[in-house]
């Protein structure tokens, strides 16, 4: 697995686009969102479909046609400098399709930033674009809006990279101890799998750091997505793993040995609550830079920049 090619970081006055992928998106929240980001001194745009809501399914924001059009419009337009996703629930494999992507990488690399189920984003972007991605909150989500340090740590992240090229869980703790060296990959466990077999995904993890977590899950549906993955051989060639939050999954005293049973065979360093995805604080981890992890310690550090 190959280091991805890193887009520019943000500078002040920068022009990010927030575009509804996935699910529909409360107006309250994106004003607040927009409102944050107009803090940082960024010029917020927003697509043109954001708050639309699907004429049949409602667990959709809008068409599937008009959610792509808006993501490709937004990544073709050269005074965008990023693209936020709004938030996540379902819908990036319903439209991910559509996009035109000889357009998106002519286009030139800029900033994405999303996690749930923008985890397919990540995967397509990576395999189509060859582009380091950001799993980190999202314009209108809650942790963003509410929580200081997830807004600090991507903050960071886009306007000032070198300051964050170490990044310690709180808590974090070695479920198999060691250290690793690979390329940052992964997302929502459960759009991983969903994603194995699809031209828009790695064909395995090999070579790689793996990231994962996800949310309202029950025990025995992460056995299935974490066996559907050994079982491809997805897995096989793993350098490490980082297992994130479980939001609204079963008490992680019931999961975890589950966790063990999956995970501890495959003879990598692990290390557990390492603090992203859909917990509070959660910090932005970008996918496609090289970094080693200290299991014991906590502790994962960057090659480079996530930005340039």
């Amino acid at each position: 697995m190959n280091e991805l090619r890193r887009p520019r970081r943000l500078a002040p006055g920068a022009r990010v686009a927030v575009v509804a992928t996935s699910g529909p998106v409360p107006e309250e929240r994106l004003q607040a969102g927009l409102d944050v980001l107009r803090g940082w001194d960024l010029d917020p745009v927003v697509a043109p479909h954001v708050l639309d809501r699907h004429p049949e399914f409602d667990y959709l924001a809008g068409t599937d046609a008009a959610r792509a059009a808006d993501l490709q419009a937004a990544w073709c337009d050269p005074s965008v400098d990023a693209v936020l996703c709004a938030r996540g629930g379902y819908g990036v494999q319903r439209m991910v399709d559509l996009l035109d992507w000889e357009a998106m990488r002519a286009a030139g690399p800029k900033v994405l930033v999303g996690f749930s189920d923008v985890t397919a984003l990540h995967e397509a972007f990576a395999v189509r674009l060859g582009l380091v991605t950001l799993h980190g909150p999202m314009a209108a989500g809650v942790d963003f809006l509410k929580n200081g340090r997830a807004q600090e740590h991507l903050r960071a992240t886009l306007f000032a990279p070198e300051t964050v090229t170490v990044v310690t869980a709180e808590g974090g703790r070695a479920m198999v101890p060691g250290r690793a060296h690979g390329v940052l990959l992964g997302g929502c466990l459960s759009l991983l799998a969903a994603e194995a077999g699809t031209p828009y995904a790695r064909r395995s993890a090999a070579g790689g750091l793996l990231c994962l977590e996800d949310v309202g899950e029950e025990t025995y549906r992460l056995d299935r997505y974490l066996t559907q993955l050994l079982r491809t051989g997805w897995l096989d060639g793993v350098r490490g793993v980082l297992l994130g939050s479980w939001e609204n999954c079963d008490a992680y005293d019931t999961l975890r040995p589950m966790l063990v049973d999956r995970l501890g065979g495959l003879g990598v360093p692990v290390v557990e609550e390492f603090g992203f995805g859909h917990c509070a604080g959660a910090v932005t981890v970008p996918f496609g830079v090289v970094a080693e992890l200290d299991a014991e310690a906590g502790v994962l550090t960057l090659a480079a920049p996530a930005l340039t």
